[in-house]
């Protein structure tokens, strides 16, 4: 980390099909191999299926799921004293939206199904109910950000 100069955020274009940052950036998160163009065949095919499966809109399944796994607070190793101490920190909200769509699209990879577009699909859909790992996995953060809630003075 830099103490000269202030790292400048890359401006990400929307998607194509959407107009929307949020699924551009979950396009980029899902690519593999710098293969855009089937990354962006999964993900739209997921969306067809979420259509298909819901009847409902899949941008507004997709945001419900992606604010359904966005986590408040984290743990960060902090070294006081010879010990190692767990201490719960406030996330910033990009932090925040990158860990979600990180943690649905590893989920969607370690479920069971035939295509990635289907592991997509209910991936999302299940973190839009809230159930699923991917919320699971944020609950399991901020659970363990409580039990270490003791050590917060460490903050800095």
């Amino acid at each position: 980390m830099s103490r000269r100069k202030v790292t400048v955020k890359r401006e990400t274009f929307p998607d194509p099909r959407f107009g929307d940052r949020i699924i551009s950036k979950f396009i980029s998160l899902l690519m593999q191999g710098g293969k855009r163009s089937t990354a962006e065949a999964v993900c739209y095919g997921a969306f067809d299926q979420i259509q298909e499966k819901t009847g409902s809109d899949p941008l507004s399944v997709f945001k419900n799921a992606v604010d359904n796994v966005k986590p408040r607070v984290e743990v960060k190793s902090r070294r006081v004293g010879g010990a190692s101490y767990q201490v719960p920190v406030e996330i910033h909200q990009n932090r925040r939206m990158t860990l979600a769509l990180r943690w649905i699209t590893r989920y969607a990879r370690q479920r069971n199904g035939r295509s990635m577009k289907e592991k997509l699909a209910g991936e999302l859909m299940d973190a839009a109910n809230s159930t699923g790992s991917a919320v699971k996995k944020r609950e399991d953060t901020h659970r363990m950000a409580e039990a270490n809630k003791a050590f917060a003075h460490y903050r800095w």
